[in-house]
């Protein structure tokens, strides 16, 4: 045999090593160490096969030791714990579940051990009722405990992806689920102002939120267990799913000379070398560098994890590859909506003291008129040169195809301009002529040129009202059905008429409902020399940033559907005209729905779909104004159907 290299830990840092190195190298002896029965498996998929979206089992694990052993000729060790290195004699020693402790040298050491669930010294957390999910073993425990179909009700600690994808399977398991959060907010990358979307998703599915509350406690009752929150809020639930975050599993290496970081990460350079020579490190337990500002990070991502695999054994074997920093590009399911990153977000870039400007946009998925359109909210951030700093977008359709077009252009270079000149496929069902990510381009654009000026929608109401006006250009229908306290009302069509009726002293702040007649506005009154700004992301925006979570009844909650007081169902009603709004933004949905309505007779019921998320709140408003009866409401997969009764009388 060749040189002895020994990896420490599988999943995706260590697996990926392993076969890269094979694959390089014929003659080296390649031993891999895994404390744990799996040595690479989907992490990610774990909470679907909880859900049983995923049906086998066997499917999690992606490769067996004895196929790798098979094919790359890798002396897999599972069951071999490695419990210390002496980094002078080159040696690790190996706690197995099978023989007594033994010594193995290496030429070069690979450390991949990981991350392990964060388990503070709370009261009462070691009760059998209280379960983390970080392997395969994780999952079959807490999988075991759901299918014994005694679990009713269960409390979800920390609202990060895997809270959150807990939270989903246990919801659509049938089971009461509340999810407290110790932040403002869950989900951490992503910013408040956008990440409201995804809580009032989780709301409408029935997950109680409890933010800004953490856990001050845990108490066995009996087959139960009650959570204690901060607030002295207590939670009754049959298990506790604890998702609070993790720490690097790098205990074993505390007596050795290798550098940690701050929260006991290893430290490595872009080689992924550590201060030792010969060893090496990759995965969730090494910090790296952020891609975006340079900063030191940990970002316990598998994407990431396996690139550094892979440069790791180019380095062992001579290649010289580099690794240049993390990104942080995500995406998350919660329930209908699709939720992406990429960069950083506000309190990143705040925290480093760097200087950025921010945009909101809300185009359709692809081409409004083809069916099934849904929007995107989608935010940018770049900074007075043009460089993206970050996005983040979320909706029920093609998200994710877009912060991966934007992440390319950061990940190469690319600037805000680079947004707008790029060429992406375009189809009706697949996307617009004007493609979103164009659109965010043309958006910044416009900011960086001078052509606009923007307010951010949370600046409205700390603004200084003597001098600041409120314009609100919408039409009359949008007015009726909410507006900004204190805003002016000029509909953008009239706007050229009633120019000169305003005061060029004032600074004027024009919105509309997603921002675009707001810059239309906003053009028209810097061509008459007035001082005017656009609310970036209008109406929308602002309302979307301002929603909280109610604090939901305790019973068992249906996922969001019918939401009148009687069990109607569709089947039992007779719809005398269908009609079709999806793809439209307020106000097209109900200005379509009051033309069906006016040419219906009174008792004759109407069913529409709409696609706009606003249309679920308008036309409840629309409904109760206009003394018409909203007899079905619901929701799935961003189409919003409702069915609406005429001018039913009030009893």
């Amino acid at each position: 045999m060749g040189k002895k290299i020994i990896i420490v830990g599988g999943v995706a840092g260590g697996a990926s090593s392993a076969a890269r190195l094979r694959r390089l190298d014929e003659n080296v002896e390649i031993i891999m160490f895994e404390k744990g029965e799996h040595i690479s498996f989907a992490n990610c998929g774990l909470p679907y096969y909880i859900g049983e979206t995923i049906k086998e089992r066997e499917n999690l694990l992606l490769q067996t030791p004895e196929a790798m052993n098979k094919r790359f000729n890798i002396d897999i060790r599972i069951n071999s714990e490695v419990i210390g290195l002496d980094t002078d004699n080159k040696k690790v020693v190996v706690k197995s579940k099978n023989k007594e402790n033994y010594e193995e040298t290496y030429y070069a050491l690979i450390l991949a051990p990981g991350a392990k669930p964060l388990t503070p010294p709370i009261e009462g957390i070691n009760s059998d009722k209280i379960f983390t999910l970080r392997n395969v073993t994780d999952t079959d425990k807490i999988k075991s405990s759901l299918d014994k179909k005694s679990i009713k009700t269960a409390v979800v600690v920390g609202g990060g992806y895997i809270g959150v994808e807990m939270a989903e399977t246990l919801k659509e398991r049938g089971i009461d689920v509340a999810l407290a959060e110790a932040a403002p907010h869950i989900l951490a990358p992503f910013d408040s102002d956008m990440v409201t979307i995804a809580e009032k998703e989780m709301q409408d599915n029935g997950v109680n939120l409890l933010l800004n509350d953490g856990v001050k406690s845990f108490e066995d009752k009996g087959e139960q267990i009650q959570v204690t929150l901060n607030s002295n809020t207590n939670l009754i639930a049959d298990i506790v799913i604890l998702a609070i975050g993790v720490t690097p599993d790098t205990g074993f290496l505390r007596d050795t000379n290798l550098e940690f970081g701050p929260r006991g990460h290893i430290i490595v350079n872009n080689k992924l070398e550590t201060n030792i020579k010969d060893i090496y490190a990759v995965g969730d337990a090494v910090e790296v560098v952020d891609f975006i500002n340079g900063k030191k990070t940990a970002i316990p991502l598998a994407g990431p994890a396996n690139k550094q695999g892979r440069i790791t054994a180019d380095n062992i074997c001579g290649l010289n590859s580099t690794y240049k920093g993390t990104q942080g590009t995500s995406v998350i399911k919660v329930f209908d909506l699709i939720c992406a990153c990429t960069g950083n977000n506000e309190r990143t870039l705040q925290k480093n003291k760097i200087d950025y400007k921010v945009i909101y946009v809300h185009p359709q998925s692809h081409a409004s008129y083809y069916p099934g359109a849904t929007p995107i909210a989608l935010k940018l951030i770049f900074n007075s040169e043009g460089i993206i700093l970050g996005a983040q977008a979320i909706g029920y359709e093609g998200v994710d195809k877009r912060i991966d077009d934007i992440a390319t252009v950061v990940r190469l270079g690319g600037k805000v301009h680079d947004l707008t000149e790029l060429e992406l496929c375009y189809a009706p069902p697949y996307s617009s002529a004007k493609d979103p990510v164009n659109i965010a381009g043309y958006y910044a654009e416009n900011i960086l040129s001078g052509f606009s000026e923007i307010v951010l929608p949370r600046d409205i109401d700390s603004r200084d009202k003597n001098y600041v006006v409120l314009l609100d250009v919408r039409t009359q229908l949008e007015r009726d059905n909410g507006y900004i306290e204190d805003s002016m009302f000029i509909t953008l069509d009239k706007l050229r008429k009633h120019v000169n009726e305003l005061d060029k002293s004032k600074e004027y702040w024009v919105y509309c409902q997603i921002g675009l007649r707001g810059y239309v506005a906003e053009r028209i009154l810097k061509q008459h020399g007035f001082n005017v700004k656009n609310i970036t992301g209008g109406y929308k925006s602002y309302m979307s940033a301002k929603f909280k979570p109610k604090r939901l009844k305790p019973k068992r909650l249906k996922p969001i559907g019918i939401t009148t007081t009687e069990e109607k169902t569709e089947s039992k009603t007779d719809f005398v005209k269908n009609l079709d709004a999806c793809g439209l933004s307020c106000p097209g949905p109900l200005m379509k729905v009051k033309s069906a309505v006016a040419e219906l007779r009174e008792g004759d019921t109407l069913k529409v779909t709409a696609s706009d998320p606003e249309f679920y709140e308008d036309i409840k408003s629309w409904c109760k104004r206009t003394n018409n009866e909203l007899v079905i409401l619901n929701k799935e997969k961003g189409i919003i159907t409702a069915v609406i009764k005429k001018n039913a009388v009030k009893l």
